[in-house]
Formats: C-alpha cells, structure tokens, sequence
C-alpha cells in the first residue's frame, strides 16, 4: 500500500447534504444524501466536477456533495455548503471494487498507526469517475493525521 502523507494545505468547498448515520450505516447515509444532491444539481443544470464526495465527520455525521464549477449558486440553488480545510493527510488511491474501500481504509489507518500518526477526523472518500470494469474504478482515500 503506497501511502502519501502531504503536509500541503487543501481547502475543499462542496455542495450537497449531510445527515447523522443511524445505527453507523454511514455508506447507507452517504448514498441517500447523495442521491438528494445529484437530484439537486441535476434539476437545477448545476455545472460540476462530476466526483461524489464523502466526508465522514465526529459524531456519526457522514456529508455528501460535489465541487461545483460556480460555488457562488450552491447554496441558493437549496444545497447545504461544507467547507473543508485539511493541513496535514494521508492519501491512497485505492483502484478497484467499491466493496473493497473500507477495507483499504482500515489497513491505511493501521499502517498509518504504525508510522506514527495519529488519524482523525474528518476522513474523506473522493469517487472518481464510474466505470462498469470494476477493477478500474478509482476512489481518493485522504486520512486527517495529526
């Protein structure tokens, strides 16, 4: 597992919902808000980067959204906004079945652990573009450190 720790600020604004995970069904929540968000942005024509994005918060809070190309129209066009700031991260690409994520997220955080880091939250999933070859499906892992 090739991991990357970057140290480089990154700043994500995104637009979509968020919800609190009944019972920890975070994947169960994060599909339903993303499903009310490309709702959203497809009814309204909202020009976007095209890539979900997950962010799983403290208290069982999962969010939902995408970039939008005009940020500005988010949130009058009925989207909730997150601003995300992470200063130091881990970063993984994991290429393959979507089934197969929370188990790279869990040997990430462990080899993490090993090196050192403390991981907290938030933890964000970024999903590339879809594909039907599921060995080819690319999703973003990116782990706060501290």
């Amino acid at each position: 597992m090739s991991i990357e720790i970057i140290t480089k600020t990154l700043q994500l604004d995104i637009y979509g919902f968020g919800g609190t995970a009944i019972n920890k069904d975070y994947v169960g929540m994060a599909f339903k808000q993303s499903g009310r968000m490309w709702e959203v942005v497809k009814a309204k024509g909202l020009k976007n980067k095209g890539m979900n994005i997950w962010v799983y918060e403290s208290e069982d809070k999962v969010f939902a959204g995408v970039e939008l190309d005009n940020p500005a129209i988010g949130v009058s066009s009925g989207l909730e906004e997150k601003k995300i700031i992470l200063e130091k991260y881990a970063y993984y690409k994991h290429i393959g079945p979507y089934h197969l994520i929370k188990q790279a997220g869990q040997k990430m955080t462990n080899e993490l652990i090993k090196m050192g880091y403390e991981v907290i939250l938030p933890y964000i999933e970024i999903y590339g573009h879809w594909t039907n070859d599921e060995s080819k499906l690319e999703t973003e892992l990116l782990m706060s450190l501290r």
